[in-house]
């Protein structure tokens, strides 16, 4: 059975996609750092749908625990076929008010945790010969967004990370991918304003927003594309083109 680890997995995107790979039939790895709570009350979730994720608890943009997750990662399953860097925050601010603090929180959690699993995930999977890298980037890292240059410089960044290391493991059978939510009604959304939501879902041509579920289903499809890599896969509605 093929394992699949998803950062950042517990919540919004990240367990719309693990839902993805559970009914797939994947081993699903859920990695979570913050919230315990919700963390269990997913995996439960999941237990009562007959599907058994592992939970593993761990801050990605922290090299030891990410090495300690893979390790243990590798130590129960044996390998890594897909790797799902998901986990990300965001804080909206006007530049001016940007303190280092925050910008570098933002940083090391959306960009430096991606190179951090995508490395540990890369050592085992060129050794197998195999596997797939799929990075979750934002419509914002293509287009940017005004008071969220943090957030947009870093997702931005896991673009480029993305077609980089796509041609670099590309000869070791080893794919990278990037797929793009546009405006997600998710959690990270959930502050939005009525009004703020009806002024997005006009500038989106299919006319709503997107789901969990519509980003989980381009994961799964670059997870188990072999012939597409360093791609970046759009999953906007139509949204900025």
């Amino acid at each position: 059975m093929k394992t699949a680890l998803i950062t950042g997995g517990t919540k919004g995107i990240g367990k719309a996609v693990a839902q993805r790979f559970l009914e797939a039939g994947y081993e699903v790895i859920l990695n979570y750092f913050h919230d315990e709570e919700a963390a269990l009350a997913t995996q439960n979730e999941f237990n009562e749908l007959d599907y058994c994720p592992v939970l593993m608890r761990a801050d990605v943009s922290d090299e030891g625990q990410v090495k300690d997750m893979f390790g243990e990662i590798f130590r129960i399953f044996g390998g890594l076929d897909v790797l799902v860097n998901n986990a990300g925050i965001s804080k909206i601010n006007v530049i001016q008010d940007t303190t280092l603090a925050d910008w570098e929180e933002v940083v090391g959690v959306n960009l430096r945790g991606v190179f951090l699993c995508s490395r540990e995930a890369a050592r085992a999977m060129i050794s197998a010969g195999r596997g797939a890298i799929v990075n979750i980037a934002s419509i914002w890292g293509e287009v940017g967004a005004s008071c969220e240059a943090a957030y947009s410089a870093t997702k931005g960044g896991v673009i480029a990370f993305t077609k980089a290391l796509a041609k670099e493991l590309a000869p070791s059978h080893v794919t990278v991918n990037c797929v793009s939510p546009g405006v997600i009604d998710t959690q990270m959304n959930a502050d939005l304003t009525d009004d703020e939501v009806e002024e997005l879902i006009n500038q989106i041509p299919l006319g709503r927003l997107g789901s969990g579920e519509d980003v989980a289903a381009a994961v799964l499809f670059a997870a188990e594309s072999s012939y597409v890599t360093g791609e970046v896969i759009s999953v906007g509605g139509g949204f900025a083109k």
